[in-house]
């Protein structure tokens, strides 16, 4: 088959087959050559370069992904500290309104890095409640389990944070851990997620390249559900019109924690 005469199908699949190193009977490899033995040498210094970049090389990751997140529609947003980002994601939410009523309700991930934003108490005084995805060991399972998905379901907002940020394709990253329900950032009109400057990595490479040989990810593998999300929900389905929302959050926000003093 000429190059020129492919369609847009015949090059997406010949794309693939030159991935996997199909044969032209269309059987793939097996494992063992597709992937070849990295010596551990190579391992070690790849590993160094991606979890010991300088701030400055962290910065034009940044950079990166904020030029990558604009034609998506994601709103990235650098602050400086916990403080900034807990009054930057008050200020958001005090400044939207639901997509339906007017009750504003908040949902959040139990994380580490949400617990320290402290929004509930910032949210306390304007009546706005903030629900946890939270299940307590006292909690008759599947009666917390509908209480959560009701809360979440009521939210206009949910506040998740991430597990990596992949800048060449504004991804965030997201594994199933306990007490963090794929819900929040799907159901709620607006996502806000958060993190922190070392977590954004470069491209899918790397992000592959950790979840095989860094003894932390290796050791805590795929999870059972793994998500990337590249800006707010979009679809073109309906004349090649863009719109967002249609099959989750109509907005996405990410705020970037950058550690400046």
């Amino acid at each position: 088959m000429i190059e020129e005469n492919l369609n847009n199908q015949d090059r997406f699949l010949k794309t693939v087959k030159e991935a996997i190193k199909a044969s032209p009977g269309g059987y793939r490899k097996n494992r063992e050559e597709l992937f070849s033995r990295l010596s551990q040498s190579t391992i070690d210094s790849r590993l160094k370069k991606i979890q010991n970049r300088t701030r400055a090389d962290q910065l034009k990751l940044l950079d990166l992904l904020m030029e990558q997140a604009e034609p998506i529609n994601l709103r990235v947003m650098p602050v400086k500290n916990l403080q900034s980002a807990s009054e930057s994601i008050k200020e958001l939410i005090l400044d939207k309104n639901p997509e339906w009523g007017t009750v504003k309700k908040v949902a959040a991930w139990k994380h580490p890095l949400i617990d320290k934003l402290s929004l509930g108490d910032a949210l306390a005084k304007y009546d706005i409640p903030v629900y946890q995805s939270e299940l307590k060991s006292t909690d008759d399972l599947p009666a917390g389990k509908q209480m959560i998905r009701e809360q979440i379901f009521e939210s206009f907002v949910g506040i998740t944070a991430a597990d990596f940020c992949i800048a060449q394709t504004a991804s965030l990253v997201m594994k199933s851990h306990p007490n963090q329900a794929r819900a929040v950032s799907l159901v709620p009109s607006i996502h806000m997620a958060v993190i922190e400057l070392n977590q954004i990595i470069e491209n899918l490479g790397e992000f592959y390249f950790l979840q095989k040989w860094d003894p932390i990810q290796k050791k805590e593998g795929l999870t059972n559900c793994m998500t990337l999300i590249s800006g707010p929900s979009k679809t073109g389905d309906i004349e090649l019109i863009m719109v967002h929302g249609a099959h989750g959050p109509c907005e996405l926000h990410l705020f970037v924690i950058t550690g400046e003093t």
